[in-house]
């Protein structure tokens, strides 16, 4: 269990300490390029290396031996002169005489420096220097004796000394008598020169790699530069600076496409700007047709008041052409303000009139205001909010049309369900959540349905005749308040608005109070009782309007807890 613990720490600090390392690899193209290609060149380099190395080691040493095959050769001859004359191995003369051989080849700088002659059957051995002198291999002697020359590469320590290289020649000299000789050839200059080799390798294979190394970087340099240029003018143009170009150099590739890339900034910019131009057109055909239907629209409004206060003096027909009058003279006095509202929005002229105010009063008297249309479409209506006032510093004309059109559109597609209004606070902000029970909003709706016109189902009627501007205000006026009107919703669950403001005006909105969840217990601001209104009898209507307090006898009572 605890080298299981050790390798986990071990493994999570060797990933906190390579994590930097590889987003940085990850980031750069050019040390990708330049990293494989080390690792290629440093496979190759090893590879030739390793080829360049055996093949001159292997020529090195076959040289040699067949060198050293004919020295050995050449010292059978001249052993085989001199022990002719023997016939038996008993001769007492014999010993003295190979011993003679042995110091005269070992002598003479043309044969090998160590030599060891014996007879077939090892009853006389002599040897060179006498101390210290190791046997073949019994491989190489059952070779030599099936009367054939062989060559052995081992390590020897002759002589007492220390363990050296060797090349062993062994030949069977056919005489009267049966003997073997075997000459030992140190190789310790061609060990010299492979070692001198291998090292020039590895100094030469290190040299190119970092010279591949270089030649990569700066080659991908010349590549990847462009393109971190054209990346930067494109992050540039992305923010707005559409005057923005890339340096053309030369007329290769890549000023080619350093020129296409200015030629797309150029199209875009003309593109852009006659966008702008024609959406300031629009906005100003806007509020101009707006300004300029005041006038009329005024004259028509104290023509219908007349017509609408006279009605009952009319016939049937007439009455009711004069109430649609009345009423759709109100829808149209309604979208001329939305969309002066809208155009001032657009032109960057609306502004906030900021007031300390308590912002569960708001929303008790948008409910109250909205009793009829809660009434009429047989909704309950509830406020939940903390036993303490919510103060912040808001607009509060502002604030109460956001929450009007908010609680509004709940009651119209609540469906006869309860909506029910919960205001939370925390240490920056505050929040009002508007929660219906009704149709709910398809996959996707959630974020159109703060679009300008938009509706989720036009087909369906409405008590209230809205414009279609009043949720695209409403989020205009959040932003104003550098705050934040979120949706979600589903079918048949409802739908969720909750709006999140900052509690000091100027600060902006990072969490907000309440999240934007369709369970019951995201909107529960803390334990709540009645408050001033008396609750309705069990046989009152369903669509009675009630405010929801928390106890009001410790005025120091917490905020609204989070989740």
């Amino acid at each position: 269990m605890w080298l299981r613990r050790l390798w986990q720490g071990a493994a999570d600090f060797g990933g906190r300490v390579s994590k930097p390392l590889v987003d940085r690899f990850r980031a750069s193209l050019q040390l990708r390029v330049v990293f494989s290609t080390l690792i290629t060149s440093t496979i190759l380099v090893l590879i030739f290396s390793f080829v360049v190395a055996g093949s001159f080691t292997s020529g090195l040493l076959t040289e040699r031996q067949d060198t050293a095959v004919e020295e050995t050769k050449n010292a059978v001859e001249r052993a085989a002169e001199q022990l002719a004359a023997y016939g038996s191995a008993s001769d007492s003369a014999l010993a003295l005489t190979m011993q003679r051989i042995v110091n005269e080849l070992a002598e003479d700088p043309v044969y090998a420096p160590y030599v060891m002659l014996r007879t077939a059957d090892g009853t006389v051995t002599k040897t060179h220097p006498v101390a210290g002198f190791d046997e073949p291999s019994e491989e190489l002697q059952e070779v030599v004796a099936d009367r054939r020359i062989a060559t052995q590469h081992d390590t020897f320590a002759l002589d007492g000394g220390e363990s050296m290289p060797y090349l062993v020649v062994g030949s069977y000299i056919d005489l009267n008598i049966d003997y073997e000789l075997y000459a030992f050839y140190p190789l310790d200059s061609q060990q010299d020169a492979v070692s001198l080799l291998r090292t020039n390798l590895a100094l030469a294979g290190v040299a190119l790699v970092l010279l591949l190394g270089v030649i990569a970087a700066l080659v991908t340099r010349l590549v990847v530069t462009p393109v971190r240029e054209a990346a930067r003018t494109s992050q540039r143009l992305a923010a707005g600076l559409l005057h923005e170009r890339m340096e053309v150099r030369g007329s290769d590739d890549l000023a080619r496409l350093a020129g296409s890339f200015n030629l797309m900034a150029e199209n875009l910019q003309s593109q852009i700007g006659r966008l702008e131009e024609m959406s300031m057109m629009q906005r100003r055909f806007t509020s101009d047709v707006s300004h300029e239907l005041r006038t009329p629209l005024a004259t028509m409004r104290m023509a219908a008041d007349l017509l609408y206060d006279t009605r009952e003096d009319f016939d049937p027909i007439t009455k009711r052409s004069t109430e649609l009058l009345q009423h759709e003279i109100d829808r149209f006095e309604d979208l001329l303000q939305e969309l002066l509202e809208i155009s001032r929005f657009d032109s960057g002229f609306a502004s906030l009139e900021v007031d300390a105010i308590d912002v569960g009063r708001i929303a008790e008297d948008v409910v109250e205001g909205l009793a009829g249309l809660a009434e009429e479409c047989g909704v309950r209506v509830s406020v939940g909010k903390p036993a303490r006032r919510v103060i912040a510093e808001v607009d509060p004309r502002r604030v109460h049309r956001i929450l009007r059109n908010l609680v509004s559109n709940a009651i119209e597609h609540a469906e006869g369900r309860p909506v029910e209004i919960t205001v939370a606070e925390s240490d920056t902000a505050v929040a009002v959540a508007v929660r219906d029970h009704g149709v709910g909003l398809k996959p996707g709706h959630a974020d159109r349905v703060f679009d300008r016109f938009w509706r989720a189902d036009p087909s369906r009627n409405r008590k209230t005749g809205g414009t279609g501007l009043g949720l695209a205000i409403s989020l205009e006026d959040a932003k104003l308040h550098s705050g934040t009107l979120q949706a979600v919703g589903e079918l048949g669950e409802g739908t969720l608005f909750v709006l999140t403001l900052p509690l000091q005006s100027g600060n902006r909105v990072i969490t907000s109070p309440i999240p934007l969840r369709l369970d019951a217990k995201a909107l529960k601001p803390g334990p709540s009782i009645a408050a001033s209104r008396p609750s309705p009898a069990k046989d009152a209507a369903p669509n009675a309007v009630s405010v929801n307090d928390a106890s009001t006898e410790d005025e120091e009572a917490p905020h609204a807890p989070q989740d």
